[in-house]
């Protein structure tokens, strides 16, 4: 069955000028069978946006959620929002999908190494070579990643990294492996409404929450955590 699969990220990706109180980056890769998001997650998605909103066009963003803003002002309410809430865990817990997550601590990085490397680069290649055991294990030869589009030269520098990645491997996976797949990245403005972006982004910061203080409840985390196909990657 062909595979899509979709990406987000959650925090800076660069090390200078840190967040002491976010030093991580995270990605979420989310792998959809192509028919099941066809026929059944995409208008599991609206019919949840037809229910609270009154129409698809809303973007579901965990940060908009978090701080109740822009559409997701009606979440004030407290009644309201655990009902949403409620909805969005339901919905990630019972849509079928595969979750890889892989999480940089930029603080331990710089702690570390002398020359720490770029942390989305480091993010992208655990994220690409779990990803490659997956495609391989569903006997797929052909793949795109959808990311989120971020600007201009984001895109090309995550672009660049990713080929670099497909075409020459890396220390663990050789890249006569990554050649027997085609891999193509496309980038998808958020304005496009993706479902599946959207998804990949309520995944994403839970799992960065988790990296960082695995002591605190963290609900959201508990509802992807059973998606995760491979462990949760943390370097360092």
């Amino acid at each position: 069955m062909p595979l899509l699969v979709y990406l987000d990220e959650v925090g800076n990706p660069t090390l200078e000028n840190t967040d002491k109180d976010f030093p991580v980056f995270a990605i979420a890769l989310l792998v959809f069978e192509r028919d099941c998001y066809f026929d059944q997650i995409v208008p599991r998605v609206h019919r949840l946006k037809f229910k609270w909103f009154g129409h698809e066009g809303v973007i579901l963003h965990s940060r908009d959620i978090r701080k109740r803003q822009g559409d997701f002002i009606i979440l004030t309410d407290p009644t309201r929002r655990a009902q949403f809430i409620g909805d969005i865990n339901d919905m990630m817990t019972t849509c079928d999908y595969k979750l890889l997550a892989v999480a940089v601590r930029k603080d331990r990085l710089v702690a570390q190494y002398r020359y720490p490397a770029d942390p989305y680069e480091l993010a992208l290649l655990f994220a690409l070579e779990r990803l490659l055991s997956v495609v391989e294990a569903a006997h797929e030869t052909d793949i795109t990643v959808i990311a989120e589009r971020r600007g201009a030269r984001e895109d090309r520098e995550l672009y660049v990294a990713f080929q670099r990645i497909v075409t020459s491997g890396t220390a663990y996976i050789s890249g006569e492996r990554f050649r027997k797949v085609r891999f193509r990245m496309e980038f998808a403005p958020k304005s496009g409404n993706v479902v599946g972006t959207q998804m990949a982004d309520l995944a994403a910061y839970p799992i960065a929450r988790r990296v960082l203080d695995q002591s605190k409840p963290n609900p959201a985390y508990e509802v992807v955590r059973q998606k995760l196909c491979r462990q949760l990657k943390i370097f360092p």
